[in-house]
């Protein structure tokens, strides 16, 4: 196949355009491979090695690319919609025009596999101009679209010029250095991302979540911030919820001694950067943490019982034995977050050999990325993972709600 393709880029008699479309090529070593213009919709390369590999104005819909090796790969003019890049390393590859925007594979109604010929798609820009058979692009159903996945991903000094990424989901995100000129990034999620030294020439943030981005060496001076949402620092809080989290840590940190357990039931902490705060024990019952930047957090046996974490950052944040008893968690990242078992101590500090687990009953959890995600014995009964990335998630004993459509 790879044969007549080369000869169908040439123009040869024999050619043919590659059609590996929901193909499982996972782990395969195609480094340097020319696949220029072919078609790939919704195949999957996770740990595939295409270093260097030629993929310009390939057919790249929803394709599985988690943990793939493009260093220094030809992506320009791609359809990437609704791919997943989670963990990719991308170092200096060119994405030069390539659609990054949201798209999503439906499943047919009787159940049968997935039928890329007649899968509707939004329109996008940008098509290869050599004539091959391309499935129809008509407008998604409302519901059924999905971001298309960069989180954690390697784009240093990559080239996204011109590239569209409307929407897409780059928290903890490499693009470091990358030349972003004329890149839309509008309403993309990049909490966490560095983007020191990146060039912001004409880029566009429209509504972009820029909570935790790192900008050093950014000039933002043609940039078009308009509607982007910035970190809000803890010291810009009021003071009583400062003083509260100050003498909570003091707390966790005397053992109790000194300072106060934290009661946070029903505060504003939307956009918060709480990165790395211990706030185990704490209560914030109700509270608002809508897009809050909560990676590596400690918040062992903390009770977020009917909190609304909607699109926070958890990703590696400690859970254990916490209480997210209907919860809203819809899009939240909770990738290697710690949902599992807390030991319970004694009086003395040390382990009584019990266990409490952590309660997700009746939690919203649709959309959550909760990929790695340790949820061993937790009780997600009720809970609604409609659209949840589960992939390598520890659920050892948990206690499961009713069939969901799981990615």
């Amino acid at each position: 196949m790879l044969d007549r393709h080369s000869r169908w880029v040439r123009g040869l008699a024999g050619g043919a355009c590659a059609n590996l479309s929901l193909s499982n090529l996972e782990g395969l070593d195609l480094r340097g491979v020319d696949l220029r213009g072919a078609i790939l919709g919704g195949a999957k390369l996770a740990r595939t090695t295409l270093a260097g590999a030629h993929l310009s104005g390939a057919d790249l819909f929803c394709v599985d690319l988690r943990h793939c090796d493009l260093r220094g790969a030809d992506l320009s003019g791609t359809d990437l919609r609704g791919a997943r890049l989670h963990s990719a390393d991308c170092t200096g590859a060119n994405f030069r025009d390539a659609d990054l925007r949201e798209g999503n594979l439906v499943p047919p109604a009787d159940g049968g596999p997935p039928d890329l010929g007649a899968m509707p798609r939004t329109p996008r820009h940008g098509l290869p101009t050599r004539d091959r058979t391309v499935p129809p692009r008509l407008p998604v159903p409302a519901g059924l679209c999905s971001r298309t996945d960069l989180t954690a991903a390697s784009l240093r000094r990559a080239d996204l010029t011109g590239a569209d990424l409307t929407g897409c989901n780059l928290q903890n995100a490499d693009l470091s250095e990358a030349d972003l000129t004329g890149t839309n990034l509008s309403e993309c999620r990049l909490c966490g991302a560095n983007l020191d030294g990146a060039a912001l020439v004409g880029t566009r943030f429209h509504n972009a979540d820029l909570v935790g981005t790192r900008l050093s060496g950014c000039d933002l001076t043609h940039a078009d911030l308009a509607g982007a949402h910035f970190t809000k620092m803890l010291d810009t809080l009021g003071l009583e919820i400062q003083r509260v989290i100050n003498n909570h840590e003091r707390w966790i940190g005397s053992g109790g001694a000194r300072g106060a357990r934290a009661e946070l039931d029903g505060a504003d902490l939307n956009r918060v950067d709480l990165r790395n705060v211990n706030l185990s024990g704490a209560t914030l019952r109700g509270a608002s943490l809508v897009k809050a930047l909560l990676a590596g957090a400690k918040m062992i046996m903390a009770d977020l019982s009917g909190a609304d974490l909607s699109g926070a950052n958890l990703s590696g944040a400690d859970l254990s034995g916490a209480n997210l008893g209907y919860a809203r968690l819809i899009g939240a990242d909770l990738h290697d977050a710690l949902l599992c078992p807390a030991q319970i101590l004694d009086g003395n500090g040390k382990p009584s050999g019990r266990i409490w687990a952590t309660s997700l009953l009746g939690a919203d959890l649709r959309r959550a990325h909760l990929v790695g995600t340790q949820l061993a014995s937790a009780n997600l009964s009720e809970a609604n993972l409609d659209l949840a990335d589960l992939e390598g998630a520890d659920l050892t004993g948990a206690k499961l709600p009713g069939a969901t459509y799981l990615r």
